[in-house]
């Protein structure tokens, strides 16, 4: 039974390693997007050179804001992650709307939208009906969390695990790519012709679309063991491991495909392998594609509940939530409600004409909003809180964070744009006006506990 949150709650302790958090960081992020985006960018940008640019500038501009969450991660090491820097930077009502947009929209947003992936991958497989691809997706969700809940160790051995198969995946890409015949005309030379700034910087969404996640890192930043510093290595390991992998991947997608074949496909790692080993590597391919995705929704899962027991820890109406299974080293009560919430949303996406286009629209422009408060939120807290040990700070400060302000406001104007050409942006508003209300509730039943002397 969870202990409830007070004075003596026991909290999170330091039980990872840093291969663990690395195992984490990594599975957050290289999901089942390098598989889709690839052909994306490449068609955008029209050149092979372009399109290697890209994915390279794509690990740089992550490595900025992963040294910006560095700075705040080290000052205040807490398993609430970047909704404890954003309490600290605005206060406790912008950081409930933060926690509360995480809640409902960012983290379970993300964790339905890649349990549709695996769900249309599985349906194809092991067909359960007419909507075969909500009930797998269902289905994983009530898995992974139930994982989960046994405990931190599972959960990370799990997700060990689940990275290991994954990264053998893209591997098998990468050889593959490498081992196919040459393409005859194949298409443009490298740099041979420059895409129009537009064209690159839609190209840069989708590319950093693909990079995004690192910054759940923040989340075990308490939990890690190493002391605050371990968090800067291994930030700066984990993106330099994905950079690597996203352009290895490209790389080989272009010899193996040629820059037209790569553009033009539809599904270019089952392309690739179907050319190099044929149909049945093709097949199998679709495996590792199901393996991502549960990698991103256990790693998701691990620091989305850390946000909930975050909240629960901080406002009384929500005690439930801050409740810290100290045999279990997790948060179960916050698990269980994220997993229902995630289940709510596999439902609503399944009555929309596609579950996964339905969650992107649904989070993207939410997550680029608060990742850019968080940005702006390193000038404030070194305002604000001076005299605070910084065993990190950000290089070149202020150009840094600068720079990583900027490109979220791109990305987060991007988003808002794509969500209104699919009428979509009013679904997310709904969802935070909402959230406002449960602002004002959780408040007023908080002063009124404190009134009664409760």
């Amino acid at each position: 039974m969870d202990d409830p949150p007070g004075s003596a709650t026991p909290a999170p302790q330091p039980l990872l390693r840093r291969i663990d958090a690395i195992a984490i960081i990594v599975g957050i992020v290289v999901g089942a997007g390098i598989f889709k985006t690839p052909s994306l960018v490449a068609g955008i940008v029209g050149d092979p050179g372009w399109l290697i640019v890209a994915w390279a500038l794509g690990a740089f501009v992550s490595l900025i804001g992963a040294l910006c969450y560095a700075e705040l991660a080290t000052t205040y090491p807490n398993a609430g992650g970047d909704y404890h820097f954003v309490t600290r930077a605005y206060g406790r009502h912008v950081s409930f709307l933060y926690a509360w947009a995480r809640a409902t929209v960012i983290n379970t947003g993300s964790i339905a939208l890649l349990a549709f992936v695996f769900g249309d991958y599985m349906a194809q497989v092991v067909p359960l009906g007419a909507r075969s691809g909500a009930l797998w997706a269902a289905i994983i969700v009530v898995a992974l969390t139930l994982i989960n809940v046994a405990g931190l160790r599972a959960s990370v051995r799990t997700q060990n695990l689940l990275t290991t198969v994954e990264v053998a995946g893209l591997l098998a890409i990468v050889i593959a790519g490498l081992l196919a015949p040459a393409v005859a005309g194949a298409g443009p030379t490298a740099f041979a012709a420059t895409p129009a700034l537009g064209a690159f910087g839609l190209a840069m969404v989708f590319v950093l679309l693909t990079y995004g996640g690192w910054n759940e890192a923040a989340y075990i930043s308490a939990e890690l063991k190493g002391g605050r510093r371990a968090i800067v290595g291994t930030l700066i390991v984990s993106i330099a491991i994905i950079g690597t992998i996203y352009v290895a991947v490209n790389l080989a997608l272009l010899h193996g495909l040629g820059f037209k074949g790569l553009a033009e496909s539809k599904a270019a790692g089952t392309d690739v392998m179907d050319r190099a080993f044929g149909p049945f590597a093709a097949r199998a391919l679709g495996l590792f594609v199901a393996v991502a995705a549960l990698t991103s929704i256990n790693a998701t899962m691990i620091v989305g509940a850390r946000t909930n027991y975050a909240m629960g820890r901080d406002w009384p109406a929500l005690r439930f939530l801050g409740a810290w299974n100290v045999s279990r080293g997790v948060p179960v009560s916050a698990f269980l409600v994220q997993g229902a919430i995630a289940l709510a949303l596999i439902g609503f996406g399944a009555l929309q004409h596609d579950g996964f286009e339905a969650m992107v629209e649904f989070t993207a422009p939410v997550f680029w909003f608060f990742l850019l408060l968080v940005g702006i939120s390193v000038f404030l807290l070194r305002a604000k809180d001076s005299a605070a040990e910084r065993p990190f700070r950000v290089p070149l400060y202020p150009l840094t964070p600068l720079v990583f302000c900027a490109v979220s406001a791109y990305l987060l104007y991007s988003s808002v744009m794509y969500a209104a050409s699919k009428n979509a942006v009013h679904i997310s508003l709904l969802v935070m006006a909402v959230g406002v209300v449960a602002l004002v509730l959780t408040h007023r039943q908080g002063r009124a506990a404190v009134t009664s002397g409760d």
